[in-house]
């Protein structure tokens, strides 16, 4: 079930070394408050949470992955594939994620969450991009509140934009479909939060590239007695 509810303020940076994702991201979040966006590596970003693009397996081999694994050593992919072992049976879904400790001090917690699910896919032509961004901010849901107040600040990268070959305005305009749900809702599983993105995504084919689409959840069911 859906829950709406009002989320303590989260710090977001949004950054990438590609100015087309930059320019991009600065069109599509331009009336949303509180964004922090700018051109640079995640690495530079002390945050509670950093977010890195993934694979099923949770292989950290290419991309941002590989500059995450590199900074904080190799202990980083095995705990993510130890929760993605624990969790999801070895293979973590698009539209799912994992929140693990980092080891370092800054961040203290790295999420985990698959654009693709081999290594360099090319996933231009699906909604990969939306359900990862969206199941990196319920996890971060999730981590609050297990350990409230843990995640206060997080920065993310440009989903997809690199090895998913996803243009930089698709790209933009889809994180900003994913971060909107953040605000007002959580949702019980990723099951429930990937039938209702792809749900209403489903015809985003036939939306212009310029266009942003917000996903509404639909209103919680009727409990029965």
């Amino acid at each position: 079930m859906t829950v709406n509810r009002v989320q303590p303020p989260l710090r977001v940076v949004l950054t990438d070394i590609n100015t087309q994702v930059v320019e991009a991201w600065r069109a599509a979040f331009a009336d949303t408050p509180g964004i922090e966006i700018r051109r640079g590596s995640i690495l530079d970003e002390k945050v509670d949470a950093w977010v890195s693009p993934t694979n099923s397996r949770g292989r950290m081999d290419g991309g941002v992955d590989a500059a995450i694994k590199r900074h904080l050593g190799a202990g980083i992919q095995l705990r993510v594939q130890r929760a993605i072992r624990d969790r999801f049976a070895g293979s973590l879904p698009v539209g799912s994620a994992v929140c693990v400790p980092s080891g370092a001090v800054t961040p203290e917690y790295l999420i985990s969450t698959p654009t693709m699910e081999t290594s360099s896919q090319n996933v231009s032509e699906t909604l990969n991009v939306a359900l990862a961004c969206a199941a990196a901010f319920q996890a971060i849901h999730q981590q609050n509140d297990e350990k409230p107040g843990s995640i206060e600040s997080v920065a993310l990268v440009g989903m997809g934009a690199r090895t998913g070959r996803v243009p930089a305005r698709v790209c933009a305009n889809l994180m900003w479909t994913g971060y909107t749900l953040f605000n007002d809702y959580s949702f019980e599983d990723y099951d429930e939060l990937r039938a209702t993105i792809v749900a209403q995504l489903d015809d985003i084919d036939n939306v212009p590239q310029e266009q942003r689409v917000r996903v509404t959840p639909p209103a919680p069911r009727a409990s029965r007695r």
